[in-house]
């Protein structure tokens, strides 16, 4: 299956991709084409049946910077096109996308203060914000980037942090939650805390989006550029919230530590 970034070369490292312009006109349907699909990159560059039979096929994922040979049909000038790809600036190519390293808040990023009312604060307001997380990344990424794109992103930071996040977490509370609840309403308690999780994490996803204020859909309350920045502020600052359904945890470093819990009153 294709992903971003595609591009097709003619075993001389004179590569084709869709650019940006390009992507627009098939977002709006101006062009019928999957811009990260190597059969429409070579139909839209003219390369009939046999010709594009002999065309090579490369991958790119320009977060993870992750070079992938897909295919090779002709000469094999795979050296040439990673050389030219690893030196393409993608603003001319996904200018919404922000290209950044992938960070993990509990071992990339240390929090030796304790907890202020500045990071109640934001809790406070990302409590509000989680509401419509999932729909509006997802909706309002994918209506104006493609869905490629998203998918490249999210598989990026699903493999890069979203599992060891969601262990560390999970491993900090099983206990200490568990021993206080009866297991009749285990499941329950175990999937807002799940839920909860997820939603920190599609928030920073948003962060490798750069939208107008209008693109983002199901935002029912007021911001300024990104509606889901206060958890992207936490996320910064080292800190990832948990939810059981009543009580709000603070967790910091390796071991995921709780460092704060309580009630979030709106």
């Amino acid at each position: 299956m294709c992903g971003f970034f595609s591009l097709t070369s003619d075993g001389k490292g004179n590569i084709k991709y869709f650019n940006w312009e390009l992507r627009k006109k098939c977002i709006s349907g101006e062009l019928n084409y999957d811009p990260d699909s190597h059969t429409s990159i070579n139909d839209y560059y003219g390369f009939n049946v046999v010709r594009a039979d002999n065309r090579n096929k490369y991958e790119f994922n320009p977060l993870i910077r992750k070079f992938t040979v897909d295919q090779i049909n002709g000469w094999d000038d795979s050296d040439e096109v990673e050389r030219q790809v690893r030196e393409l600036d993608f603003k001319g190519i996904c200018p919404k996308l922000v290209i950044k390293p992938i960070v993990n808040p509990l071992t990339d990023i240390r929090f030796d203060g304790e907890v202020t009312e500045e990071h109640i604060g934001l809790l406070r307001k990302w409590s509000v914000a989680r509401i419509c997380i999932i729909n509006s990344v997802r909706d309002s990424i994918i209506g104006s980037v493609d869905v490629s794109i998203w998918d490249s992103v999210w598989d990026s930071i699903w493999s890069s942090i979203w599992n060891p996040v969601r262990a560390a977490v999970w491993d900090s509370i099983w206990d200490p939650v568990r021993a206080i609840i009866r297991d009749s309403i285990w499941d329950s308690v175990g999937d807002s805390i799940w839920s909860s999780v997820d939603d920190f994490v599609y928030s920073y996803i948003s962060s490798f989006f750069n939208l107008e204020k209008d693109e983002w859909k199901h935002c029912d309350f007021d911001f300024e550029s990104n509606p889901f920045q206060v958890a992207i502020d936490l996320w910064n600052m080292g800190l990832i919230p948990s939810y059981d359904g009543n009580v709000w945890r603070l967790h910091a470093g390796r071991d995921a530590k709780v460092v704060w819990k309580g009630v979030v009153l709106l």
